[in-house]
């Protein structure tokens, strides 16, 4: 059955591997039947930025992107997030902190990280 999931990821990506693990995780999900929605918060938006030399496990999250961006995977990110050109091609929101709280409240399932 269908879930609507909600993945948070606040961690900075260039601290920890988390935030990419955490993605690869979120593109599982939509590989099935759920309603995936990713969530960057603060730091986590680097993951869609065209500079990635410092991200942790930048190799994999290489090798993941495209698929985010072929398949419109919706991130959902908090005004006033530094985007550059480059995030375009992501299915990029943004969303007020209500709005986002909302959205995780209404979600069937939440994986923070």
């Amino acid at each position: 059955m269908s879930k609507r999931v909600a993945v948070v990821i606040s961690e900075d990506p260039y601290v920890t591997a988390r935030p990419v693990e955490a993605l690869r995780i979120a593109l599982g999900l939509c590989a099935g039947d759920h309603e995936t929605t990713v969530i960057l918060l603060g730091q986590a938006s680097r993951l869609l930025m065209e500079e990635t030399d410092e991200i942790v496990d930048v190799d994999i999250l290489e090798k993941y992107l495209p698929s985010f961006k072929h398949l419109s995977v919706p991130f959902i990110v908090e005004p006033g997030t530094a985007m550059d050109a480059w995030s375009d091609s992501f299915s990029v929101t943004t969303r007020t902190a209500d709005e986002i709280r909302q959205l995780i409240r209404t979600s069937d399932r939440s994986l923070v990280f």
